[in-house]
């Protein structure tokens, strides 16, 4: 059985931007992505609203800090195969961050923990799936139009950047953009179809990254 951790934030917890709730398990990406792969694959959805790369956030309820919780959650699902980390759209709140090089700065610290996690001598550091969000679009939601202030040209530039990122350090890349767009509901979050396309399209990377 291979293990897969998908780590991210509302687009992994699977937000609805239409009733505010939550998508039906089914459409949620990495259940998507589990169907798809088979039984053989254990794909652990690890999705947190508000969830950031690296950085506080001092307004919200709980830990958002993804590089804080993400040493914990390693631990808690090893051995791991492969750490999907898709991420970076909270960052460019002008609160916690505000800007793609932030962003791109954040990955590269939760890379550095997986590769640098103390993993049981058992246990091999897992590879890597850097996934770029879907761009954020415009939006007529007021409370998120100025969260997000600044963060559709920014958010534009995450892809490149993350893909730059990859090669960098050794990570398989993929830009979920190129198969799903955010909804001008509030502008970043996925309808159900959209949510489903990113795990549709994820299966043939991950696919070749585990060696199936």
């Amino acid at each position: 059985m291979r293990s897969v951790l998908a780590y991210g934030d509302s687009l992994t917890w699977g937000y609805d931007p239409s009733s505010l709730s939550r998508h039906a398990y089914e459409d949620r990406w990495p259940n998507v992505l589990q169907v798809a792969l088979g039984p053989s694959v254990n794909v652990i959805a690890e999705g947190l609203n508000g969830r950031t790369t690296a950085y506080d956030d001092h307004l919200a309820d709980c830990e958002r800090n993804g590089a804080k919780l993400l040493p914990s959650i390693l631990e808690t699902h090893a051995p791991l195969d492969l750490v999907i980390l898709m991420l970076g759209t909270n960052d460019l709140k002008r609160g916690p961050a505000g800007s793609a090089f932030a962003a791109v700065r954040g990955m590269k610290r939760l890379v550095n923990i997986v590769r640098y996690h103390v993993w049981s001598s058992d246990f091999d550091a897992p590879d890597i799936l850097l996934v770029a969000p879907p761009k954020v679009c415009g939006t007529a939601n007021a409370p998120f139009a100025a969260m997000f202030r600044d963060a559709l040209e920014e958010s534009a530039m995450l892809a490149s950047l993350y893909r730059d990122l990859a090669d960098e350090t050794g990570c398989g890349f993929f830009d979920a953009g190129s198969v799903a767009e955010t909804t001008p509901l509030d502008g970043i979050h996925l309808d159900a179809e959209n949510t489903r396309s990113v795990g549709r399209g994820l299966e043939p990377i991950v696919r070749m990254m585990l060696g199936l």
